[in-house]
C-alpha cells in the first residue's frame, strides 16, 4: 500500500519561512517523479513544484519561482519543499504526490498517488 505523509506546516508570518516534507512508503521512491500542490479555499488544486526522478529536472510554478524549492532525498523516501518570502496567497493545503513516471509532471493527472495535505497559514 503505498503512503504519502506530508509534515512540517503551520502559521508564519508573511516573509517567513517553512519547510515541508513528504514521506513516501509502499512505492520505489527514486523511480517517479514527485510533486507538490496547493489549494486553498475555494479554488482548484494547483501545481506548485515537481523533481524527477533521476533529479536532473525540476519546474516551478510561477507563482513560487525563486522562493520555494523542491528537493529530494531517496535514501530517506523524502520529499521537501522549502518555503521562502512566504506570501498571505501562499496560504493554502499543500499536498505531495508521486507521479506515474520519471519524468517532471505539472498536471494532476499524472499523478498516482497523494497525501493527505499539510495546511499553511500566512499571516500578512
Amino acid at each position: 500500500q503505498v503512503q504519502l505523509v506530508e509534515s512540517g506546516g503551520g502559521l508564519v508570518q508573511a516573509g517567513g519561512s517553512l519547510r515541508l516534507s513528504c514521506a513516501v512508503s509502499g512505492r520505489t521512491f527514486s523511480s517517479y517523479a514527485m510533486g507538490w500542490f496547493r489549494q486553498a479555499p475555494g479554488k482548484e488544486r494547483e501545481f506548485v513544484a515537481t523533481f524527477s526522478a533521476t533529479g536532473r529536472s525540476t519546474s516551478y510554478a510561477d507563482s513560487v519561482k525563486v522562493r520555494f524549492t523542491i528537493s529530494r532525498d531517496n535514501a530517506k523516501n523524502t520529499v521537501y519543499l522549502q518555503m521562502n518570502r512566504l506570501k498571505s496567497e501562499d496560504t493554502a493545503a499543500y499536498y505531495c504526490a508521486t507521479a506515474r513516471t520519471g519524468a517532471v509532471a505539472r498536471a494532476r493527472a499524472e499523478y498516482a498517488y497523494w497525501g493527505q495535505g499539510t495546511q499553511v497559514t500566512v499571516s500578512s
